[in-house]
């Protein structure tokens, strides 16, 4: 097997060879910034505001943008530098207005590749009385659970991966962006609807679940690699992955191809169908799952693999099987989770790797190698997190999910369903 070790570390050697000469000056060239308009009373999005950047050195404008139907709007830049962006207050809707003492234009310093954040809080004139404060937690719960539950369809695999073969696969993050663009391709390019273009994303995630197991992890097993140096390995391959598809894709964000739709209100909650839709089919893939660990044969070897390694391969059980099919399921799953990620929201180069923080979390909050603690500490990350844009903004209200692990993992160490360790 030392050729197919020899061409691994080649492989390895040529993405890094990639990333280090080819990469980093595309990188360069991402620059944007970007925002959420919402309003503060009720944390509905604000469509259809114009947004314009300029030059704060020349004054020359650069980008006119528009908010999304989430209120999202990413405006790219030319280069580095500080810009003034303004908001076109003739462009809001009726009855909607900037918070009072807010300025309507601010500066931002972008670094090279850098995603700088304008923030603007928007208000419809009204104060916010306590049914109002309960309409906005509806709100904001509706969107964790959404949030959660496509954080989980990516964990559960990475979860299964880390209890069947002790890695922690840094590259999951990129399995995610793989799928979300490979369903982007086939939609946008090739004109596919969306459903076949999910179908053809997780097959393609399962071939490269396939690859990593059989070209890069299986050999490395049998030569006994440590398992930091199986990280430090996983941390090179998401490395290159995520820079070469910055090659392919470039840093713009991009969008699926499929109409648009109005928000619908269902009691205190604003929500589009695209969203429910979501939800359900997480729902529906997460509950397969779970059926096939506890009542198939194959999931049955999952558990036993993931229990104890050389007690299932003594009991007849073909191990390097077993975790060839995690790899394949983990890989489908990501891809999966990808696509309703893209689809809900966006997709970006480096979407994996921010999703990645919160599927550790989840994973690690719901206990270390369990898939349906996976599930349960996704789905309190996702709430957790987007409850915290309450009372900080939205551009970095991940690190409140990161602190809330901290917190918790104080007090249970174990996760909320993992097993505590048995030692000697």
């Amino acid at each position: 097997m030392r050729w197919l070790h020899r061409i691994v570390a080649i492989g390895l050697t040529a993405l890094a060879a990639l990333f280090l000469g080819a990469a980093l000056p595309a990188y360069a060239e991402g620059e944007t910034v970007s925002g959420t308009l919402s309003v503060t009373q009720s944390g509905k999005a604000v469509e259809g505001v114009k947004i314009t950047v300029t030059s704060k050195a020349d004054g020359k404008e650069v980008a006119t943008v528009e908010s999304d139907a989430d209120g999202r709007f990413s405006a790219p830049l030319p280069g580095p530098g500080v810009y003034t962006v303004k908001i076109d207050k003739d462009s809001l809707p009726d009855k909607i207005v900037l918070d009072e003492g807010q300025p309507e234009s601010r500066d931002v310093t972008v670094a090279a590749g850098q995603r700088a954040a304008a923030l603007f809080n928007l208000s419809d004139g009204s104060k916010v009385t306590e049914p109002q404060q309960d309409i906005v937690w509806a709100q904001r719960v509706a969107e964790g659970l959404r949030y959660g539950l496509i954080i989980a369809i990516t964990a559960i695999g990475l979860s299964l991966i880390f209890g069947t073969t002790g890695l922690t696969n840094f590259a999951h993050g990129e399995m995610v962006t793989v799928g979300a663009f490979a369903a982007w391709w086939v939609n946008t390019g090739l004109g596919t609807p969306l459903w076949l273009s999910t179908i053809f994303a997780v097959i393609v995630g399962i071939v490269l679940g396939i690859l990593n197991e059989l070209v890069i992890w299986r050999p490395l097993r049998k030569r006994r690699s440590g398992l930091i140096a199986m990280l430090v390995v996983s941390i090179g391959l998401g490395l290159a992955m995520r820079y070469i598809l910055l090659l392919v894709v470039k840093g713009d964000r991009q969008f699926y191809d499929t109409p648009v739709q109005t928000v619908v209100d269902l009691g205190p909650i604003s929500i589009t169908p695209r969203d429910l839709q979501a939800m359900g089919l997480c729902l529906v893939v997460l509950v397969g799952v779970a059926v096939m660990l506890q009542f198939t044969k194959i999931g049955k070897a999952m558990r036993a693999v993931a229990d104890n390694r050389d007690l299932a391969a003594s009991s007849g059980i073909n191990v390097n099987r077993v975790i060839l099919v995690v790899w394949m399921l983990g890989g489908g799953l990501a891809a999966f989770g990808g696509v309703m990620y893209g689809w809900t929201l966006n997709l970006r180069f480096d979407m994996g790797f921010t999703l990645l923080l919160l599927m550790f979390a989840g994973v690690t909050l719901g206990g270390l190698g369990t898939a349906y603690g996976a599930l349960l500490g996704s789905l309190v990350i996702g709430v957790i997190v987007q409850l915290s844009t309450m009372v900080i903004p939205d551009d970095i209200k991940t690190v409140s999910g990161l602190l809330v692990l901290i917190l918790i993992l104080l007090v249970r160490p174990s996760g909320l369903l993992g097993a505590r360790q048995r030692i000697g």
